[in-house]
């Protein structure tokens, strides 16, 4: 079966769409109210919104469902909040198929269960074929602030970390949507950063977080360092990318640092505390190859890469999306 334009009327055909594939995937119970009542056990809430637009939806190591999910819990979990409640409004086009968005909502329901996070509320809206790409999505999380992080408290000095191989998302994508054929497959890290994290609430000195995903590692550090006036210095060697990520970006002609990343974290922490938190990262799973990549400065603005043969260069933005549609 496909959507029609009647899944969007908001009669019959929209009650049964929402019942066979958001219900029963997402679990709820009682009557459709237009508002959900949440319990939130926390004087202080983060709250956040996106929109997911990829093409392809369907990807290795993902779909737009689970980006979906994944992309809501780590702007929540960078803010120093634990994720509780999301909200997911669907934009589908006539003719997509309804065995395709069952997936689609599964995957959701999946990576929220897994979280422990409830899907709230909904909502789903019919476009005329070839108005929507198959199908968009716009969620809203709602989490509790365990702990704020500022770029008041980041100084000259402090490490700088990711948590884990860059550019795998962006070039995962890229590899899909142009069908290319390539002999070592590239797999997206899209995942919620939540377990991998929250053990970093506890640490006073861990000072920033944010996670690195439309214009790669390099953009985060450049809007870093222009919001604190303060530079720092990146290590080539430091930064970790996979062997075969490597290899294609420059058959490609990609730089890796500006690649999206959708399962990735970039932390800033006091030096004393650099390695503790490296070591608490590398006992989780996602965490293996986590490492201090450079260093807050105050000798110059702006970002400067050591390159592996010793020489230097500075980052800028890239005038234009190498990769739209990414997430």
């Amino acid at each position: 079966m496909r959507i029609s334009l009647f899944h969007g009327s908001g009669g019959k055909q929209t009650r049964k769409l929402i019942e066979e594939v958001f219900l029963k995937h997402f679990k709820q119970s009682g009557p459709l109210e237009d508002a959900a009542y949440l319990t939130v056990p926390s004087r202080q809430i983060a709250a956040t919104t996106d929109s997911f637009v990829i093409n392809p939806l369907f990807f290795p190591g993902g779909d737009i469902g689970k980006l979906s999910i994944c992309g809501t819990v780590n702007d929540l979990v960078v803010s120093g909040a634990e994720p509780l409640y999301i909200t997911a409004g669907f934009v589908i086009e006539e003719g997509f198929s309804i065995d395709n968005l069952n997936k689609i909502a599964q995957s959701m329901a999946e990576e929220a269960e897994k979280n422990r996070i409830k899907i709230v509320a909904g909502d789903t809206k019919v476009v005329e074929r070839g108005k929507a790409d198959g199908v968009y999505i716009n969620t809203a999380g709602i989490g509790t602030v365990k702990r704020r992080f500022s770029v008041e408290d980041v100084h000259p000095g402090d490490a700088v970390i990711i948590t884990g191989p860059i550019g795998e998302h962006g070039l995962c994508v890229l590899i899909e949507r142009e069908q290319l054929e390539v002999e070592s497959p590239v797999k997206s890290d899209c995942e919620s950063l939540y377990p991998l994290i929250s053990p970093l609430f506890e640490i006073p000195q861990v000072k920033w977080m944010r996670d690195p995903t439309r214009g790669g590692l390099a953009t985060v550090c450049l809007e870093l360092c222009e919001d604190t006036g303060l530079g720092m210095v990146l290590f080539e060697e430091k930064i970790p990318v996979r062997e075969e990520v490597q290899f294609l970006c420059e058959m490609l002609g990609f730089d890796p640092l500006y690649l999206a990343n959708e399962g990735r974290a970039l932390i800033v922490a006091s030096k004393e505390k650099a390695d503790e938190v490296v070591e608490l990262l590398r006992k989780h799973p996602s965490g293996k190859k986590a490492g201090v990549i450079g260093h807050i400065t105050d000798e110059f603005r702006g970002v400067k890469l050591i390159t592996e043969i010793k020489g230097e260069r500075f980052l800028d933005y890239f005038e234009e999306d190498p990769l739209p549609r990414i997430c």
